[in-house]
């Protein structure tokens, strides 16, 4: 990535069905103090869309950071993430899973989807925002300010 990025919010894609736990996730990143913008998606195929650009989607902005929760409507989590991996543009996308179990985790894992990050559900507030924080300096020192050649 470029340093286009220099002086905009982080663009977050939140795909996440279940409106508490979507304003639970909003909460802590505003907590956290991390300078982004949040789009929320509530199914596999509107993620797809909104990553595709495509129909209403066509404007959106392209994310920093994909929060997925496993359990959607239309395609699940596991369906969506094996796209984005799939995908060359999409790939390189970060992606942390939001889910009601830790037995996903290893899940994830034997079917080779990488991820960045796995929070179970519930999200508790201070551990979100810990990650949250690792992601920012994670996202301010390989995105915005990348090692110079």
């Amino acid at each position: 990535m470029s340093r286009e990025v220099v002086g905009r919010p982080m663009e977050i894609l939140l795909v996440e069905d279940n409106l508490e736990d979507a304003g639970l996730a909003i909460q802590a990143l505003r907590e956290g103090g991390l300078e982004c913008r949040i789009s929320l998606v509530r199914d596999g195929a509107e993620a797809l869309e909104f990553l595709h650009q495509r129909g209403i989607y066509a404007r959106a902005p392209k994310p920093d950071l994909i929060l997925l929760d496993l359990y959607l409507p239309k395609k699940d989590g596991r369906e969506v993430l094996a796209e984005i991996r799939a995908d060359e543009h999409l790939r390189p996308l970060p992606v942390v899973v939001l889910t009601a179990s830790k037995v996903h985790e290893d899940i994830l894992r034997q079917e080779q989807l990488a991820v960045q990050g796995y929070m179970v559900k519930p999200v508790d507030l201070p551990k979100f925002i810990a990650v949250v924080k690792q992601l920012r300096q994670f996202w301010l020192k390989e995105v915005i300010l990348p090692p110079l050649d």
